[in-house]
């Protein structure tokens, strides 16, 4: 089963990346870009085939591994 986990930085948490990537896209001429904030996706293929053990699976990967609780969220959700 494919599961997918976002990661976001937290809101209020400064993105270097985030700003570099508004930065580019104001200087390539996209006006009206807001902030931006950049994370990352990740797309796990679990052997599971119930979808909530897959899903608690990935929740409990992402506490334990794919985000940093300290300054990142996460949502898990089935592919």
């Amino acid at each position: 089963m494919k599961v997918r986990v976002t990661v976001m930085p937290k809101t209020g948490v400064l993105d270097p990346q985030g700003k570099a990537i508004g930065h580019a896209l104001g200087s390539l001429g996209f006006d009206g870009v807001g902030e931006v904030r950049a994370g990352k996706v990740i797309e796990l293929e679990l052997a599971e085939t119930d979808p909530q053990a897959a899903k608690a699976a990935a929740e409990d990967m992402a506490r334990r591994l794919l985000a940093n609780a300290v300054i990142e969220s996460f949502r898990v959700e089935i592919a």
